[in-house]
């Protein structure tokens, strides 16, 4: 195997299917080429570095000079601090703690699980606006339900006003996109675009968060505010600021890839999709499932080294780089049974598709319940549905994998 490998993961005529790539990848466990980056591609040793303290996320680490053509896929630096996801403990733990406090226990332990009506209500409204749009001859799912869904869900959660909803749809949209190359573009114009929309975003945060200082609600911009101003100095004006831009954008992005990469794996499984709808309970396996086989994070890129390290025979030394292939891990063969099958009946699904260790998915208990609430809901509603295009038409980015348009007709929609 060679580097070419790793550009056909990048070539965006890959992207329907890239599985064929990492069962080939995972013939070689740990692959390095030259000076590029150390890939590793297989479950058990994927989830050990994990967990391993001398795997670092922080990119400060990275001492050994690399050619790394799957870093461009990371969405590149911002003029924040960096968040917690890019930092190592201390750091990281004191900034994920002082976030999770008003979002999940030990602080607000019903959090999540007091949102469900309010997260069916958003549901409804979506559906109800696709049915105003009168138009179920060809919807689109990605456009109409997948993305304004967990957008709106993250503005009620920081407490972001009715009215400025639709500006956080617009700087989503804007970075979302300088995340995805695009070969006919300025190669400055999208990450330019979506420097200044993190800009504006920052700013619009900014004062948000000095409104909340002076009268403080229940929502999390309001906590993070308050954080700012303990005696301790425990979170930082700009860290609050980042961290708030961070829940935005990557409480966002997996889940409109989660949701849309759902269905459009019912679609192509029509009989748990006729499960789904007879047995709404069905839905927490199936999301457990879509976790492992149609991950919306596929890889995660520029890991590295603040040690010797030895894996599957291989010595990766201080500095290196280190990517994670984790979609490749969750169809391992010597962890799965028939891992390119999908089956909701598996049981015991450990997947990697929310992270493991401590830079797991900060919003993984949000995430799976909007996903479980929305494919329910479609399955339940949508009579006959089915595909336009198959495959349809995919994002370029590697790293956040999913369609995005999903063409879809149905004969109605159910009450």
């Amino acid at each position: 195997m060679s580097r070419a490998m790793l550009r056909q993961i990048l070539d965006y005529s890959h992207r329907a299917d890239p599985y064929p790539l990492y069962e080939e990848l995972r013939r070689t466990p740990v692959f390095h080429d030259e000076d590029g980056p150390y890939v590793v591609s297989t479950y058990y040793e994927i989830r050990s570095l994990l967990h391993d303290p001398r795997i670092s996320s922080d990119p400060r680490n990275l001492t050994q000079p690399s050619s790394d053509p799957l870093a461009q896929e990371d969405g590149g630096d911002s003029a924040l601090p960096p968040v917690f996801l890019k930092l190592d403990p201390p750091d990281h733990d004191r900034l994920r703690a002082i976030t999770n406090r008003p979002f999940g226990p030990p602080h607000s332990p019903r959090k999540v699980h007091d949102m469900r009506g309010e997260l069916g209500g958003i549901v409804s409204g979506l559906i109800e606006g696709i049915v105003d749009a009168g138009s179920p001859e060809r919807i689109d799912l990605v456009d109409q339900f997948s993305y304004p869904f967990p957008v709106t869900v993250i503005c009620r959660l920081l407490g972001v006003p009715p009215e400025d909803e639709l500006r956080f749809h617009g700087w989503a949209d804007t970075i979302a996109a300088g995340l995805d190359p695009d070969p006919d573009a300025d190669p400055t114009e999208r990450p330019k675009a979506a420097a200044d929309a993190q800009m504006e975003l920052g700013m619009y945060l900014a004062g948000l968060i000095g409104e909340r200082r002076k009268e403080p609600g229940e929502d999390m911009l309001s906590q993070l505010a308050a954080a700012t101003d303990d005696p301790d100095g425990s979170m930082s004006a700009l860290e609050a600021i980042s961290t708030a831009a961070l829940l935005l954008i990557a409480g966002h992005e997996t889940t409109v890839n989660l949701i849309t990469n759902g269905m459009l794996t019912l679609l192509r499984h029509p009989e748990v999709l006729r499960r789904l709808r007879e047995d709404p309970q069905l839905s927490v396996p199936i999301v457990e499932e879509l976790l492992r086989y149609e991950p919306p994070v596929q890889l995660l890129p520029r890991r590295s080294t603040i040690d010797d390290i030895e894996v599957a025979g291989v010595n990766i030394p201080k500095g290196a780089t280190v990517s994670l292939i984790l979609a490749s891990g969750n169809r391992d063969p010597k962890r799965f049974e028939n891992p390119d099958r999908f089956d909701p009946d598996r049981g015991d699904i450990q997947h990697l598709g929310l992270g493991s260790g401590i830079h797991s998915c900060f919003g993984a208990p949000l995430a799976r319940l909007e996903a479980q609430l929305a494919l329910g809901e479609l399955a339940r509603r949508l009579e006959n549905p089915r595909l336009l295009e198959d495959p349809p038409p995919y994002r370029r980015n590697a790293v956040l994998r999913g369609p995005r348009h999903l063409p879809i007709a149905c004969d109605g929609i159910r009450p």
